[in-house]
C-alpha cells in the first residue's frame, strides 16, 4: 500500500476523472463569472469602469480571505461558522491593541492575526479532541466571538484616529495614478500562499486525505487529530488577516455585525467547486466563486436593486451552488 506521504503515483482512471471534472467545474465557475460581468456591463454604463473594477476588488478582498481559510476546513469534510464574528473580533482586539494599549502597529496586526489563530485552534480541539461536530462547534464558536466582541468593545465601535498607517493597510495606494488598494495586494499574497499550501505541501496532502478517507489516513500513521487542529488554526490566521483589513478600511473596529458573511464565504468556496462533502476542492476556483458573489452584489446595487432583493440573489446563489455540489457528488 502506498504511503500517502510518497511521492506522486501514477493517475488512475477515477483520479482522472475526478480531477477533469474538478477543472470543469472551475471552468463553469469562470464561465459563469464572464456572463454575470457581461450582463451588467450591458445593464449599467457604470458597472464596466477602472474605479467600479477596483471596487470589486476591495469587496472580494475580506470575503476572498475567509473564503480562502475555509477551503481548507471544507476539504476535511468540516465546516467554520464562526469565521464572521470570528473576523469581527479580531478587528476589535486590533482595536484595543493599537488603540487602547498603544501597541506598535506591527505588533497590534500580528496580535490580531494570532488571535484569529487562536480562534482556529479552539475550533480544532473542540472538533478534533473533544469530537464535537464541526458545525455545533463553529456556530457555538461563533456566538461566543460575537458576545466577546461587544464585551470587549463595550459595544461601542473602536476608532483608528491616532494611528493612520493601520487605515493604510486597505486603502493606501500602491500604484501612482492608478487606485490600486494595498489591501488587494494582500488578497494576492494570500491567495499565493493558499496555492502554495494546499498543492505544495505535506499539509495539503493531509488536508485532501483527511476529506477523502479520513480512516485510511489515521490507519496509514498519520496523526489526525494534530493535523485537524493545524488546518482549523491555519482557516483562522486567514480569520485574522480579513479582520485586520476589514477594520482598517472602516478605520474603525466594529463590534456588531459579522454574521452572515460565513455564508458568503462558503457559497464562495463551493460555487468554486470544493465539495461539502471533503476531499475535493482547488484555491482557484474558491477565487472565482468569490470574485462571482462581489461581482452579483455590486451589480445589483448599482442597478439599485432594494437591499433585501440583493439578500434575495444572494440566497438563491448559495442554494444553487450546494445543489449543484449535491449533484456532484451523485455523479461520482
Amino acid at each position: 500500500m502506498t504511503s500517502i506521504t510518497s511521492g506522486a503515483a501514477p493517475l488512475s482512471t477515477p483520479r482522472i476523472i475526478g480531477r477533469l471534472r474538478g477543472q470543469l467545474q472551475q471552468l463553469l465557475a469562470f464561465a459563469s463569472l464572464i456572463v454575470i460581468v457581461i450582463f451588467f456591463s450591458i445593464a449599467s454604463p457604470h458597472f464596466f469602469t477602472t474605479s467600479n473594477i477596483t471596487s470589486i476588488l476591495v469587496a472580494a478582498t475580506v470575503t476572498g480571505i475567509l473564503a480562502l481559510g475555509t477551503t481548507f476546513v471544507i476539504i476535511t469534510g468540516g465546516i467554520d461558522l464562526s469565521i464572521g464574528t470570528g473576523m469581527i473580533l479580531c478587528g476589535v482586539m486590533a482595536g484595543v491593541f493599537l488603540t487602547y494599549w498603544g501597541w506598535p502597529i506591527w505588533a497590534g496586526v500580528l496580535g490580531a492575526v494570532a488571535f484569529g489563530a487562536l480562534i482556529g485552534f479552539v475550533n480544532g480541539v473542540n472538533v478534533a479532541i473533544l469530537k464535537i461536530p464541526p458545525f455545533i462547534a463553529t456556530l457555538a464558536m461563533m456566538l461566543v466571538a460575537a458576545g466577546l466582541a461587544l464585551v470587549i468593545s463595550g459595544t461601542k465601535p473602536i476608532y483608528f484616529k491616532d494611528t493612520p498607517d493601520f487605515q493604510s493597510i486597505m486603502n493606501l495606494s500602491i500604484i501612482p495614478g492608478m487606485r490600486f488598494p494595498l489591501g488587494v495586494a494582500i488578497f494576492i499574497l494570500m491567495i499565493v500562499i493558499a496555492a502554495v499550501l494546499l498543492s505544495r505541501t505535506i499539509f495539503g496532502r493531509y488536508t485532501y486525505s483527511i476529506g477523502s478517507n479520513e480512516a485510511a489516513t489515521a490507519l496509514s500513521g498519520v496523526n489526525v487529530n494534530k493535523w485537524k487542529i493545524v488546518i482549523y488554526t491555519v482557516s483562522g490566521v486567514f480569520v485574522g488577516v480579513a479582520g485586520v483589513l476589514a477594520a482598517s478600511r472602516l478605520s474603525s473596529a466594529q463590534p456588531t455585525g459579522g454574521m452572515g458573511l460565513e455564508l458568503e464565504a462558503i457559497a464562495a468556496v463551493v460555487i468554486g467547486g470544493t465539495s461539502l462533502a471533503g476531499g475535493k476542492g482547488s484555491i482557484v476556483g474558491t477565487v472565482i466563486g468569490a470574485l462571482i458573489m462581489a461581482v452579483l452584489t455590486n451589480g445589483l446595487r448599482i442597478m439599485s436593486i432594494p437591499q433585501e432583493w440583493q439578500s434575495v440573489a444572494v440566497g438563491c446563489v448559495i442554494l444553487l451552488a450546494v445543489y449543484l455540489d449535491i449533484l456532484r457528488r451523485r455523479g461520482n
